[in-house]
């Protein structure tokens, strides 16, 4: 019998609530929206990417682009002996005010959480009430016929679960304690700085403020995996670029390594440009150029742990790119892989192999002539570009508009054109399918390139020379053996 599985979302929730309002409420407060022009004349609409220089009196310290997924906090605070009388004075309260509505809405969140709790809660007596007649029973086996017994024995090993299951919600519910009590001191540090502008400890309060990210981070992690259930809407972080292209942060590394690569076209291209942050990305400026020895085909590239993976020009051959070393490590030919647009996405362009990662690690979506064109799944070793295991989904790759991996699930959407949506999902740890329906908002009508960063826990997509970002909810499962 299958060991039922209880859902529980509502720390995910609260970390959407936190990240949603920041994301909404502190470019408008600051100044972070606007639209810039680049030399060439090209206009490039900035979302969370433009910050208020030295100059103008104002630091950052993180950042947050995310409207409703990620455990990401940011603080802009004035630099140190600002006036009093500064205008952004009033922002900064403002900033208070809707601190101050976050905690609000996080008690709220509180008791509807323990209101869930207390529904686990009364089932407890339910399992006792059972297994107490299960013991009866036995007792006194005549009262009981035998096909009785069984059924009760069922229904108990149905029930047994739910004890692990109310520990865990305790859990979760000092986890959000903790957070409701950060954010009141975040408060209490803001009005302080109201009170005494140019006389904080500035470094006291970025200390601090990484400690919460640090914290929100790990409350995030230690949630673990879960199922796709929601895409956010979308985020234009820059215009640039062709039609066609991929960009990138590394899927492994630590946060504080902020780099992000990007990689224009999908037709026998060699030069990809690294950029020193995400601002530096979205106003063009601060980056080193590698021109690859071998060109790629496709824009199925992702870049793990320091190194970039893509796909050798008219071939199945896997290359891996250090980017430090500036050379390549390794090359491996994906057996029996087609190439040069043999199996493509439904929008073409050399897509027959796509590289990317999650949290478990480096994946390979292709297809061949004897799986009869549907997409196959190959987990890589990334030291040695060998396949570990692979599956076939059953899914043909030419009805796919793009593919991207999260904790083990391979997600499909059904075209690559506006109203695409996540039509398909293949469960490598189970070899189970489902068909699903997550709509996300295609705002620029042409996908190219669609992967996940399990370290960002987001959507990186270049649509139609467009760079985009969406995030993702994911429901956390907990399952326990009985």
């Amino acid at each position: 019998m299958s060991v039922p599985m209880l859902k529980i979302g509502a720390v995910l929730s609260t970390m959407a609530m936190v990240t949603n309002w920041m994301s909404q409420t502190l470019p408008s407060l600051v100044g972070l929206n606007g639209t810039i022009v680049s030399p060439d004349g090209t206009h490039e609409r900035i979302i969370s990417g433009l910050y208020p220089g030295s100059e103008e009196g104002w630091q950052v310290y993180s950042t947050a682009s995310d409207p409703d997924g990620r455990c990401v906090c940011t603080v802009v605070a004035p630099a140190r002996n600002l006036c009093k009388r500064d205008p952004r004075n009033r922002q900064l309260r403002l900033l208070t005010e809707q601190v101050q509505n976050v905690s609000q809405s996080m008690e709220v969140v509180d008791l509807r959480t323990s209101r869930d709790l207390q529904y686990v809660r009364d089932s407890e007596p339910l399992l006792r009430g059972v297994d107490g007649r299960l013991h009866t029973y036995v007792a006194s086996p005549r009262t009981l016929t035998s096909r009785g017994l069984q059924e009760l024995k069922g229904q108990m090993s149905q029930l047994r679960p739910l004890l692990s299951v109310v520990e865990q919600y305790r859990l979760d519910l000092q986890t959000l304690a903790t957070l409701r009590m950060e954010l009141l001191n975040l408060s209490i540090i803001l009005t302080a700085i109201q009170e005494e502008v140019g006389a904080y400890d500035y470094e006291e309060l970025q200390q601090r403020v990484l400690l919460l990210e640090t914290r929100l981070h790990s409350c995030m992690n230690k949630l673990g995996c879960g199922r796709l259930t929601a895409v956010s809407n979308p985020i234009t972080v820059r215009a640039s670029g062709s039609r066609f292209g991929s960009w990138m942060t590394d899927a492994m590394i630590p946060s504080s390594e902020s780099r992000v690569w990007s990689m224009d076209g999908y037709y026998k291209g060699r030069r990809v440009l690294e950029y020193r942050t995400m601002g530096d990305f979205t106003k063009g400026q601060n980056f080193v150029q590698h021109l690859l020895p071998h060109p790629w085909a496709g824009t199925g590239h992702v870049v793990y742990n320091g190194s970039l993976y893509y796909n050798k020009h008219q071939s199945n051959i896997l290359v891996q790119y250090h980017f430090r070393s500036r050379s390549v490590l390794l090359q491996r030919s994906l057996s029996g892989a087609g190439y040069n647009n043999t199996f493509p996405y439904s929008w073409g362009g050399s897509s027959d192999i796509d590289l990317m990662a999650d949290e478990t690690g480096l994946w390979a979506v292709y297809t061949s002539i004897p799986n009869a064109g549907n997409i196959m799944v190959s987990r890589l070793d990334p030291r040695t570009l060998e396949v570990l295991q692979s599956w076939d989904t059953g899914f043909p790759k030419r009805s796919a508009g793009e593919a991207f991996m999260i904790c083990g699930t391979l997600y499909v959407t059904n075209s690559h054109l506006a109203g695409a949506k996540v039509h398909f999902a293949y469960n490598t740890n189970t070899s189970t399918y489902e068909y699903t329906d997550i709509p996300f908002h295609n705002q620029y009508s042409h996908i190219s390139m669609m992967d996940y960063n399990p370290r960002e826990r987001a959507l990186y997509t270049w649509n139609n020379g467009h760079q985009v970002l969406y995030n993702v909810t994911l429901f956390h499962v907990i399952q326990s053996d009985g």
